[in-house]
């Protein structure tokens, strides 16, 4: 079955591609806290941010369609969070809205936070989607384990990349067997297989994390993650981090 991979495009060469995923993940992670730290009222940050970001993008050929599509897919969940805020936060009021006895009122407190929390998530996403597409899985893992980044977080991570299209496959082929088997039937009777099919799935998927557990203790693993290319810090990969920090710190000085 086809998947989707989160480093679909990781074998680029691009500058981006070419640099020590260490600095790549310390370099995104302090854009990150850049853009948290701004003032939602500083819009030439967050518009100076945004052209930072293309630039990085520009740089790792990665194509742009690919990027609005996957930044795409999760805005809608920050919405779900954030719709509302302008409707509940006190303060003065832009507007009202009537839906029948239930009257809504809209302020600019509301508002500001509303847009906040937009700017802020799409930039993050973003930078995350930057580092993610320009670098293979298991170099960002091995790269996380030299940051000293909590052993556990790492594994998971690794385990659930890795086994996340294993648990897809198994439910395509429950769904396909069920739909080979019943036709027609009432609403509540698709709702009990569902359920029926999820407990299968559960049952299947603890039982191979078992099995792999076991596999993999018989073959020594030590909780490291191991790869057959080794980080090398070289004077280019202090130079993009030098620059992107100076330009993070311009940013935040004149545009706020």
């Amino acid at each position: 079955m086809k998947h989707a991979y989160i480093d679909e495009y990781s074998d680029i060469d691009s500058y981006i591609h070419r640099l020590d995923p260490r600095i790549k993940i310390i370099s995104l992670f302090a854009f990150i806290l850049f853009v948290i730290f701004t003032r939602p009222t500083s819009f030439i940050a967050f518009a100076l941010y945004g052209v930072l970001i293309a630039v990085l993008f520009l740089l790792s050929k990665i194509p742009p369609g690919f990027i609005l599509k996957r930044s795409l897919v999760i805005i809608p969940f920050v919405l779900m969070v954030a719709i509302f805020i302008p409707f509940f936060k006190k303060g003065e009021i832009a507007g009202g809205y009537s839906f029948g006895t239930l009257k809504l009122t809209v302020t600019y407190d509301g508002l500001m936070i509303l847009w906040n929390i937009l700017v802020k998530a799409y930039l993050c996403i973003l930078s995350m989607i930057l580092l993610i597409t320009s670098t293979k899985l298991s170099n960002l893992l091995k790269a996380l384990e030299k940051l000293k980044f909590p052993s556990v977080f790492v594994i998971i991570l690794s385990f659930m990349y890795r086994y996340i299209f294993v648990v897809q496959d198994e439910l395509m082929k429950m769904k396909q067997a069920k739909e080979a088997r019943t036709t027609g039937g009432s609403r509540w009777f698709h709702v009990k297989v569902l359920a029926n099919m999820i407990g299968v799935l559960f049952m299947r998927t603890y039982e191979r994390g078992e099995n792999v557990y076991f596999a993999m203790c018989s073959r020594g693993f030590n909780g490291k993650i191991k790869i057959i290319t080794g980080f090398e810090l070289k004077m280019k990969d202090f130079c993009f981090m030098l620059i992107i920090m100076s330009i993070l710190t311009v940013i935040r000085i004149f545009g706020s």
